[in-house]
């Protein structure tokens, strides 16, 4: 089986892409779900004795939670001691029962794959791109975030052009659905042809 690393900077179309995959019989694992997973299950009890006041109703409260460990580069090791190991073995479950499933192909959908070396343990990497017009268009769209808020997180994150670079594969989503199905396809067609590379 072949693993492949679906990324792709906010408002890419990265969502969409991923749907696009598991619509064409791929399993999907997606990383920011199984975050939410954690911090309303296991991680609960470990994150509030660690930064008290930051659970409500059984729920890590993700604002507070922010507001306690952005900018702490000890506070956010700190969390991640807590929270990678509950993720991995999700991850490991996921490849594990894809592989008993047969599946030629799985892909792991990570916002911030090449920011967290996660590019070392798939196969080949799928970076989803857009325009910066039609990014920044798409995500102020939706109302939830303002054009300041949206600079700081592009800030954060490795640029798109460093990003396509580094990439096995790009699928450019300015132009509707179609043509990133059939860029799936052919990506579907190449990645098991490809010699196995993660680590």
């Amino acid at each position: 089986m072949r693993v492949l690393g679906l990324t792709g900077s906010i408002g890419m179309g990265k969502s969409t892409t991923a749907k696009l995959f598991a619509e064409a019989g791929v399993p999907v694992y997606d990383a920011d779900a199984t975050v939410h997973k954690v911090y309303e299950g296991e991680a609960v009890p470990a994150i509030e004795a660690a930064f008290p006041g930051t659970t409500f109703d059984g729920k890590v409260d993700r604002a507070k939670l922010s507001a306690k460990v952005v900018g702490d580069a000890e506070a956010i090791r700190r969390l991640e001691a807590i929270v990678h190991p509950m993720l991995r073995s999700y991850h490991q479950k996921f490849l594990d029962d894809a592989e008993r499933s047969g599946a030629p192909v799985a892909v792991i959908d990570v916002p911030l794959l090449f920011e967290t070396g996660g590019d070392k343990r798939v196969d080949a990497v799928v970076v989803v791109t857009t325009s910066p017009d039609i990014q920044r268009e798409r995500i102020l769209a939706r109302g939830t975030m303002s054009s300041e808020a949206l600079d700081a997180i592009l800030a954060r994150q490795m640029p798109d052009e460093e990003k396509r670079k580094r990439a096995d594969f790009v699928v450019d989503t300015s132009h509707g659905l179609d043509p990133v199905r059939a860029r799936i396809h052919d990506i579907l067609d190449q990645v098991v042809k490809m010699p196995p590379r993660r680590i």
